[in-house]
């Protein structure tokens, strides 16, 4: 039987990509510059998100220089950065990771991205098929998470060659930071269930969820160890469904059917079984979004990646992610568009109201605007039910 967490935890996203009102246009652009990113971070602190994930590729900001910018203008929360294998040598991002750990106070979480675009890969300077690249993450894994946990490694494998890889300074977590990893193909759950803490999945339907959990649970304990799951998901929340599934279809009212197309044909060429699968859920059409009750993959019609989002008022978000925790999920690495604003939407309407490892604590009554609101005509303090006349 899977076991079901009786705490979850809720990250949210920092768009160093890019950030819109809109999906597939310029219209609502803004500026993402380190001031809004420091919106968001603070925005997401204050709210009381467990942390932020960092996207990586060649259209964001590096999320390492991101993660250090902004862990100096906040408190409590964490940041999920990538570590590349085959990009880095393992020692020198063990290095980089201790080093962010300490400085954070231990608030470091490690996203392993072997990647899934082999154009992309390219230009980096990767060619490995996709079944090699698992192989140099493995690889990289071992030897990146020996030296963390402060072993002196001497390693020769296919792809790395490690004579005397230490650390000289410690992580603040012991024995390293938690390791999350998305992998939906056969060898990428083979090496997740090997190496790593946390199996990322992409938000599908839950019967879908609840096949993948099951196959990944019994390969981890196959090996003796013990897997937990999170999902990535968008949300759009607001007071009713109604204005809800209002604010999905504008999200992507200017979506032409020649962006769809372009956006298929890239993710076409990718290679990832997960991007596969986030491609099936919509077909590239827009008049089956709704593919799971208040799920909608309209998203992914442009968006690589995390293509679907939960859509609804608050009770109904909140029951479809109890749902996903019954199933064995335990975080929610969540967004929305735009950032800044759907944190606060999120955060306010739904996250109070979650089984969070870490509650929101309630907002402080004594502040200016609290809890009765804007004073009214510069007089008197409004009550909480105003009066019908």
């Amino acid at each position: 039987m899977t076991p079901i967490p009786e705490k979850v935890n809720v990250p949210w996203f920092l768009p160093t990509h890019g950030e819109s009102r809109y999906l597939g246009t310029a219209i609502g652009a803004r500026n993402v510059d380190l001031a809004y990113l420091k919106q968001v971070a603070q925005a997401a602190d204050a709210l009381g998100y467990y942390g932020v994930l960092l996207p990586t590729g060649r259209s964001c900001e590096d999320s390492w220089v991101v993660a250090s910018a902004l862990a100096p203008l906040t408190e409590k929360l964490r940041f999920l950065i990538a570590v590349r294998p085959g990009l880095l040598s393992p020692t020198l991002a063990a290095r980089m990771t201790a080093t962010l750990d300490r400085l954070s106070n231990g608030r470091v979480l490690v996203n392993v991205v072997t990647g899934g675009d082999p154009i992309e890969n390219k230009d980096d300077g990767l060619h490995q098929s996709h079944a090699e690249r698992y192989e140099v993450t493995e690889e990289f894994l071992n030897v990146y998470k020996a030296v963390l946990r402060g072993e002196r490694v001497n390693f020769q494998g296919k792809h790395f060659d490690i004579e005397d890889g230490r650390l000289l300074f410690a992580t603040h977590q012991r024995p390293h930071p938690p390791l999350y990893f998305g992998g939906s193909s056969g060898v990428g759950q083979q090496v997740a269930v090997r190496t790593i803490d946390k199996y990322l999945t992409w938000g599908e339907p839950p019967e879908d969820i609840a096949r993948k959990i099951a196959e990944v649970r019994a390969l981890a304990e196959a090996e003796g160890r013990e897997v937990f799951f999170g999902i990535r998901l968008h949300a759009i929340v607001r007071e009713t469904a109604k204005e809800a599934w209002k604010a999905a279809d504008e999200l992507i009212q200017y979506v032409d059917d020649a962006t769809i197309a372009a956006a298929q044909k890239v993710f076409e060429r990718m290679d990832s079984v997960g991007q596969s699968r986030m491609n099936r859920l919509h077909g590239g059409r827009r008049d089956k979004l709704e593919v799971s009750p208040n799920l909608w993959a309209g998203v992914g019609l442009v968006r690589g990646g995390a293509g679907t989002a939960l859509v609804g008022d608050p009770d109904q978000v909140k029951a479809r992610m109890e749902e996903y925790r019954e199933l064995g999920i335990d975080t929610f690495i969540l967004s929305g568009y735009p950032h800044l604003e759907e944190a606060y939407r999120f955060g306010e309407l739904v996250l109070p109201h979650l089984p969070l490892n870490r509650p929101v604590k309630p907002r402080d009554a004594s502040i200016n605007t609290g809890p009765f609101g804007e004073t009214i005509a510069g007089d008197h303090r409004p009550t909480l039910k105003v009066s019908q006349s």
